[in-house]
């Protein structure tokens, strides 16, 4: 009888790497909700995790074009270098793009404008009409695990009632990478493709596959003001008070939401693999760094999420 001995080096022939791994999770994520649901829509904003899980979905689907339209809820105090980007990608895939605005939402009375000035936590309104009007039973979205506490606790397809509301306590398994997509008439499903992705993963595969991002993400100079220990650019929003002077800084961005509450951070960082270094040394989550409208309260994303957010 002969005996066949395989090598620690020819198993790793076949095994996949960690970036491959993470990649292959995300398109089976994909394909699975093309062939379960009626009219999933991918949620995209031009930021990092957006724009991964865009390039994900053209993988997964390749060569034929993604069977899904794109949604974006503006708040209107949206960086102008990610919008940019939104309406590149948009036109360079030949994508549908449903755009829905929460100024009108305050223009007509639906929304007031907080005197905080925040914009973020008034997206939750036209998320649900948005996705009301468009009659989506799937949504994508590229929250991650590791992001924030509540995120940590939301499976990867995340079941919502008829009022978009989550509920922890409906949370089904998903033993196997089996996923249960089932819901009632009005009900929908949240699906998050990067959930177990890190913000380090991200970064390596941006680096792997070359992909393009907006240059708010790398080191450049901006007029900022301090403002609870965060860097905010100035803007009709509400800012800067007469006691926050505004300064040049070189900074970066390590998440986007719109100028109302995303703070940059200092950093010299002009290439990936600069960005890659200063996340690996880094000991603060990005939402935890640099995001006002998490800072709220310690349940702040919590109480969103159970009244419909991302």
């Amino acid at each position: 009888m002969t005996t066949v001995t395989h090598t620690p080096a020819a198993a790793n022939e076949y095994a996949l790497s960690h970036l491959d791994a993470l990649e292959a999770e995300s398109v089976h994520i994909f394909r699975e909700v093309a062939g379960e649901f009626e009219r999933p829509v991918i949620l995209f904003s031009g930021g990092k995790d957006s724009i991964v899980m865009l390039h994900l979905a053209l993988k997964a689907f390749h060569p034929a074009p993604i069977p899904f339209s794109l949604l974006h809820v503006d708040t209107g105090h949206n960086f102008p270098e990610v919008l940019a980007y939104r309406d590149r990608a948009v036109a360079q895939h030949s994508l549908r793009l449903h755009v829905a605005l929460v100024q009108d939402y305050i223009d007509d009375g639906r929304l007031r404008e907080r005197p905080d000035g925040l914009r973020n936590p008034l997206q939750t309104v036209p998320l649900l009409d948005g996705i009301e009007t468009g009659r989506f039973d799937a949504v994508f979205g590229g929250g991650r695990r590791d992001e924030e506490k509540a995120r940590a606790k939301e499976r990867v397809f995340s079941l919502r009632d008829e009022f978009g509301a989550w509920d922890p306590r409906r949370q089904r398994p998903e033993l196997w990478s089996l996923y249960n997509g089932r819901h009632a008439v009005g009900e929908h499903v949240r699906v998050f493709p990067l959930s177990n992705w890190t913000e380090l993963d991200v970064w390596q595969y941006i680096e792997r596959e070359k992909i393009e991002l907006p240059e708010i993400y790398f080191a450049h100079e901006r007029e900022v003001f301090s403002r609870n220990g965060m860097w905010l650019t100035a803007g009709e929003w509400g800012g800067p008070k007469e006691s926050e002077p505004v300064e040049t800084r070189l900074v970066r961005y390590r998440t986007v939401g719109d100028m109302s509450c995303t703070g940059a951070v200092d950093s010299d960082a002009v290439a990936i693999t600069d960005v890659i270094a200063e996340i690996a040394a880094s000991r603060l989550t990005e939402r935890g760094a640099t995001r006002a409208d998490d800072k709220m309260s310690e349940a702040a994303m919590e109480d969103r999420k159970r009244e419909g957010y991302f």
